[in-house]
């Protein structure tokens, strides 16, 4: 059944709604932003304090590790004692990080607050932090100048480790980062010289370096956060539409079942009683058991049979249609002649083109091979364009039934009329089940609409074509074209195969 076009108010609807999806998603998206720590988004918090975590608890040993070499190296400067009570401290400080970390990884999600998640993160990583600047005390257990350059290095190496394992989590980053690198240029400033006024400098040139570095890092990992949450929605939107398309084919197909159901009911219903009506009305009226009495009784007679032969032509018509649309119309193949189906039908019709004084011309083309298809199938499709022809042809008109060789060279079967014509912008209407122009309603015989969508359906059964062409006031010519495949002289012979030697027996 050919589909209509949106009318304004759906389309209004559709636009309607789109505007409205759009308000609502940027509603959510600035109530996520209010009530965010982070600024973005309150379901991106998460995400970003649960990596911090998750990266703190990966690099416990590796930061321990570190923190044990630098203690090592320390010791050759300061007492063993300073050195690894420095790295006792910077190790338990540590080790209270990832203590948080954990209980947060062992936390409910559904009771997650950011607020006092990120509280508890700081206030560990100051510790960590403070922790980690005692390294400066360390010039006042030992004159060297020696001491200066790997305070330097270690402070670095301390602030480029804490800056990349905390990006997920700015503050904690500069609370880690921070107190070493104050105290350190402080003792470097103390301890005076072109040197330790440069290593200062640099010590400071490098805590922003590295909070720059891990403020990249953490709007780098939001990016990935907020194009992975993105690609969620798209996932969940589309299998949310996914199911919706299911729901609605599951619901179609059960309406098509039911419609198939109903169909092949009523039409046994129908038909019964049907045929009974014809089978009585014929017997009444050409008078079989005696003449009437009343003579107006053969007329009714004569008008309940008609009705009856309409209505039921009518459900013959909807049941092939409903075949047909489910797929269950079977072609029953074989090399018939068009010629003759078209002969058939044209005697079958001339009748009633003679009753409205309609001149019927047929016309052959020449040399015209067999067919493969379904004769019962094609001789419906003649029939209902010859009968088209006739209900839309006004006395005294003239219609053409030819059939030629196609210009690819296969067969086709056309019917002119000289008409009233549809207009153009009703063609679409006449070729769509029960659609009727409104010009052919006022001047033909009623109808179901269905003669042309069902040779429609049918020829592309046979793999053809089927073309309309009309113009007001000068007629109407339908064209049923089959292909050159299905033209007997295009097949292929069978070439029967025999072997090079056959002994033939010389009796009888």
């Amino acid at each position: 059944m050919a589909s209509l076009p949106a009318t304004d108010a759906e389309v209004r609807a559709r636009a309607a709604g789109d505007g409205k999806r759009t308000a609502q998603k940027t509603v959510v998206e600035a109530r996520q932003r209010l009530t965010s720590s982070s600024g973005t988004r309150a379901d991106f918090d998460f995400e970003l304090i649960n990596d911090y975590a998750a990266s703190r608890i990966n690099a416990a040993l590796p930061m321990a590790a570190i923190v044990g070499i630098l203690a090592i190296v320390a010791s050759f400067w300061v007492p063993l004692t300073i050195a690894a009570l420095w790295a006792g401290l910077v190790i338990a400080s540590l080790l209270i990080v990832v203590l948080t970390a954990q209980r947060f990884k062992r936390s409910d999600p559904s009771k997650f607050n950011a607020g006092r998640w990120t509280t508890n993160f700081v206030a560990a990583e100051a510790l960590g932090g403070i922790a980690l600047s005692l390294l400066a005390f360390f010039t006042f257990f030992v004159n060297s100048g020696g001491l200066t350059p790997v305070m330097f290095a270690m402070a670095l190496v301390g602030v480029a480790s804490n800056a990349v394992a905390t990006h997920t989590l700015p503050p904690a980053t500069l609370m880690s980062t921070m107190p070493v690198t104050l105290t350190v240029s402080i003792a470097l400033l103390a301890q005076g010289g072109t040197l330790n006024f440069t290593l200062a400098a640099v010590t400071i040139c490098g805590e922003v370096f590295f909070v720059f570095l891990a403020r990249q890092l953490h709007t780098s990992e939001l990016e990935t956060i907020s194009h992975q949450s993105e690609k969620d929605t798209l996932i969940s939107e589309l299998e949310e539409a996914r199911n919706m398309s299911d729901e609605a084919r599951r619901h179609a197909e059960q309406a098509n079942i039911a419609k198939s159901q109903f169909l092949a009911t009523m039409s046994h219903e129908l038909r019964t009683p049907l045929n009974a009506i014809i089978g009585f009305s014929e017997v009444l009226k050409s008078e079989l058991l005696g003449s009437h009495n009343v003579p107006q009784y053969k007329e009714y007679a004569g008008d309940i049979h008609s009705s009856g032969q309409h209505l039921l032509n009518l459900i013959n018509e909807l049941l092939d249609l409903s075949r047909i649309e489910a797929g269950k119309y079977e072609l029953n193949e074989e090399a018939v002649s068009l010629v003759d189906i078209a002969a058939d039908c044209k005697r079958m019709m001339e009748l009633r083109a003679k009753s409205k004084g309609i001149e019927l011309v047929f016309s052959v083309g020449d040399n015209l091979p067999k067919l493969w298809g379904d004769e019962r199938a094609i001789r419906q499709v003649v029939l209902n364009l010859l009968s088209n022809a006739i209900k839309f042809t006004p006395q005294q008109g003239r219609i053409v039934l030819v059939v030629q060789r196609s210009g690819d060279g296969g067969q086709l079967i056309s019917v002119k009329d000289n008409g009233p014509g549809i207009p153009e912008n009703e063609i679409e209407t006449v070729l769509s089940s029960f659609g009727q122009g409104s010009l052919a309603q006022k001047t033909a015989e009623q109808g179901a609409g269905l003669g042309l969508p069902i040779v429609q359906k049918i020829m592309d059964l046979h793999q053809g074509r089927f073309d309309l062409f009309s113009k007001l006031r000068f007629g109407t010519e339908v064209i049923a074209t089959f292909p050159r495949a299905r033209v007997m002289d295009a097949l292929a012979p069978v070439v029967e195969k025999r072997n090079r030697l056959e002994i033939y027996s010389a009796t009888g």
